[in-house]
């Protein structure tokens, strides 16, 4: 019996239509998304290195930017250079385990980022709230120490997640009609009992949402607080822009993901399902440092500096 299933799952192919609607948009759409795609390699690796070799930012804030920076990295490149392949070739194929392993790195990017959002929500609260003992708070220490736990869960639960699929027993050929594997239609091409991994995904995945939302909104609904009692018009203007990079980045991620999921499941949707899927797997890895670094003056003073070298001199 456990060599039936295997065989049945070995056999199993999906097929990511992505695009393939829309024939005359292939190559304007790969030239897009490679653009977007270096763009994005070369802001985060290049806001890894700028927070890494400037020591004015070499604080708590930084360093979990520079995680932030790397994991939408990772992101985007477990994304992105299929969703390339698929439209620069007609064969668009993938296995049962090259989806899986697609799903579970996604999966791992997309949990971690969640985490370290609230960690960063956390930063916030603590250098407003209680800027005195901002840096006896947030020691080197506790800062690695949040910081590996939010990788930590990612993978424990992408982990989770994966292994309540590899358990299923598949059938035939599948398709996609997204360009990227995603939990749900991994789960319906499974020709087994369905019911132990749906009520995985409905409590772990709740839990992980529901975590970090509170965490971020507790946060910040005790940071405007205090910047409503602060006195000074220029304190509460500084306070609010430390915070304001960090509320774009988050307003985005958790809309967008929001606005996906509440998407009606109907054919006419699917394309709103493919652009919003683009948007928060392809897109937001791009914004975060474009966003960090024009609203942020350490890192635009960081990035001067760094064109002014003789690296850069020719």
């Amino acid at each position: 019996m456990v060599n039936e299933d295997r065989n049945q799952s070995a056999a199993v192919i999906f097929i990511l239509l992505g695009f393939s609607d829309y024939p005359d948009l292939q190559v304007p759409l790969f030239l897009l998304f490679l653009v977007i795609y270096v763009v994005t390699v070369l802001g985060n690796l290049g806001m890894i290195t700028i927070i890494r070799i400037n020591p004015k930012l070499h604080t708590p804030m930084y360093f979990f930017l520079s995680h932030l920076s790397f994991v939408d990295f990772c992101y985007s490149t477990g994304v992105t250079p299929k969703l390339l392949e698929n439209l620069a070739v007609e064969d668009r194929k993938i296995s049962l385990g090259s989806c899986i392993t697609q799903y579970f790195f996604t999966a791992t990017s997309v949990l971690t980022e969640a985490f370290l959002l609230a960690v960063m929500a956390y930063d916030r609260f603590v250098a407003i709230c209680d800027p005195l003992l901002y840096m006896v708070t947030m020691s080197r220490k506790r800062c690695t120490l949040m910081v590996t736990g939010a990788y930590v869960w990612g993978i424990t639960s992408s982990l989770i997640f994966t292994y309540s699929l590899i358990r299923l027993s598949f059938c035939g050929t599948n398709i996609i009609n997204n360009f990227l594997c995603e939990y749900s239609v991994i789960l319906s091409a499974s020709c087994s009992d369905r019911h132990l991994s749906e009520m995985i995904l409905f409590i772990l995945a709740n839990f992980d949402v529901l975590s970090t939302l509170i965490i971020i909104l507790t946060s910040y609904v005790l940071i405007f607080v205090t910047i409503i009692k602060m006195q000074s018009a220029s304190g509460r203007k500084k306070a609010f822009s430390t915070c304001a990079s960090h509320l774009i980045v988050i307003s985005i991620f958790y809309g967008t993901l929001l606005f996906l999921y509440c998407v009606p499941n109907s054919k006419n949707s699917w394309l709103i399902v493919k652009v919003t899927s683009v948007f928060y797997t392809v897109i937001i890895p791009m914004w975060n440092p474009l966003i960090y670094s024009l609203r942020n003056k350490d890192v635009k003073e960081a990035v001067k500096k760094l064109m002014d070298t003789k690296i850069f001199s020719f």
